[in-house]
């Protein structure tokens, strides 16, 4: 993918879809992590797991307001308004990051699929033909290295623990596995922008994808499941009931005092 492609024939539309498929899975998995403050298993990591949120909001609002960017003036919204005033069938994040926390082993075992993803992706972002969404890939890597690191050590360090942190381990793998091919569906719109040089070959990230996550999970003593159900739908708005529920308590104050500031 080339820092030159040629982006013409492709609508605001498209250019706004994109850009929401990755802010969406960025604000909600930030707000899932979110849940962890006060909670955390020790001090240390309940700073460590605020801060991630952190970043990972501060990821959602770029990847927003350039979404809201897109098309003419009566078209265009802020941040904020996509992130509080929009329905959950208006939301575009794969419904991997919406599954509730669990347990700290099923938080760091989605922790772990989602950077590992995030990583590899937004690497190939770097060099989009939409230069925006180029820039903001440029800036936000360095945390989502950092991200895929600590959720890595905890990876290793739960799966070859104790038999309890093991077996917790691998009940989250079991649980998340089949949410992880939802990740990589190259749908029409995906194609149409891998073909304008927006967006990395779906395919080529699947298999980068699996040789950086099964190794890990053999070296953690963990094995992904052999066949099971695909989720799938979240990319067009058909989500799990817990969707509801996050954007119930995100969006509260915005909807009860609509306008309402710092």
């Amino acid at each position: 993918m080339s820092a030159s492609a040629i982006t013409t024939g492709l609508l605001p539309a498209d250019y706004r879809e994109y850009a929401l498929r990755l802010g969406d899975n960025a604000l909600i998995l930030g707000q899932r992590l979110s849940e962890w403050c006060g909670h955390g298993p020790f001090l240390e990591e309940d700073i460590a797991l605020t801060n991630l949120s952190l970043d990972l909001i501060g990821q959602a609002q770029l990847l927003l307001e350039l979404a809201g960017s897109q098309g003419d003036d009566t078209e265009q919204k802020t941040a904020d308004e996509l992130a509080y005033l929009r329905d959950a069938d208006a939301f575009r994040n794969v419904l991997l990051v919406e599954q509730p926390n669990g347990d700290f082993a099923h938080t760091m075992v989605r922790q772990y699929l989602m950077d590992v993803y995030d990583e590899i992706l937004y690497s190939e972002l770097i060099r989009s033909g939409w230069q925006p969404l180029a820039d903001i890939a440029r800036k936000v890597l360095k945390e989502i290295r950092y991200h895929k690191q600590h959720s890595g050590d905890w990876l290793w360090r739960l799966g070859q623990g104790t038999d309890e942190s093991h077996q917790r381990m691998q009940q989250a793998v079991d649980d998340l596995w089949f949410y992880t091919p939802e990740l990589f569906e190259n749908d029409d719109l995906q194609q149409r922008l891998q073909a304008a040089g927006v967006a990395p070959d779906m395919a080529s990230i699947q298999t980068r994808w699996q040789a950086g996550v099964l190794p890990a999970l053999k070296q953690a003593g963990l094995r992904p499941p052999e066949s099971g159900w695909v989720a799938t739908g979240g990319r067009k708005g058909h989500h799990s009931e817990h969707l509801g529920y996050i954007l119930a308590e995100m969006q509260f104050l915005q909807r009860a005092y609509p306008g309402c500031e710092w």
